[in-house]
């Protein structure tokens, strides 16, 4: 019997797509279980979220630097996601650049949901980049995560109508609604490739 693709999830914020997940995991509509979600803000929304849903949820000292982690206290990740024998790592809102030795220990089964159809409008608030250009459609991709900010391949976009009296909240919000799609979507067709019979 096809078991579950094993996620680890990263986050540092409220965990809206963390949710999305695991509803579709309840639902019965994604072959996969979140064994353990770990944040790098000690109180966030995500990990009340793990609790919620009874995974286990664990926060790691980011430690000085404002956009990335220690490299030891990557390393205590890595350690955690391999303690719970994760395949696919899951950045959800994580809000810091991820460097080795995470890259090395999960070549090619990290993903990461970024709030514009990339190539355009890399980096944070992509949301307002798009505003402030005078978009029409953004939208939301999943790709893999690599060395480049915002620059693996793309596995999956959505996108998204930007309308004339839009805010950055409002269009934030539409975006977010349309990730909650997708990420889950592209987990289960990454499950199916990954646990097809060989």
């Amino acid at each position: 019997m096809k078991r579950p693709l094993r996620l680890g999830v990263l986050g540092s914020g409220k965990g809206s797509n963390c949710r999305a997940i695991i509803e579709k995991i309840v639902g019965g509509q994604l072959d996969a279980e979140v064994r353990i979600v770990i944040s790098d803000v000690e109180n966030s929304g995500i990990l009340k979220l793990a609790r919620e849903f009874g995974v286990p949820g664990l926060y790691v000292r980011p430690g000085r630097f404002e956009t990335r982690l220690e490299p030891e206290n990557e390393e205590e990740i890595v350690r955690l996601l391999h303690e719970a024998e994760v395949e696919l790592v899951v950045l959800a809102g994580f809000m810091r650049i991820v460097r080795q030795p995470l890259l090395s220990a999960f070549p090619r089964r990290m993903i990461n949901i970024h709030p514009s159809l990339l190539p355009k409008f890399r980096g944070r608030e992509a949301w307002k980049q798009a505003l402030r250009a005078g978009e029409r459609v953004t939208g939301c991709t999943v790709h893999y995560v690599d060395a480049a900010v915002d620059a693996g391949e793309i596995l999956g976009q959505e996108t998204v109508q930007i309308m004339p009296d839009d805010t950055p909240e409002s269009l934030h919000a539409r975006i977010q609604r349309s990730e909650h799609v997708l990420l889950p979507a592209v987990i289960a067709g990454i499950a199916e490739k990954l646990h097809r019979p060989k």
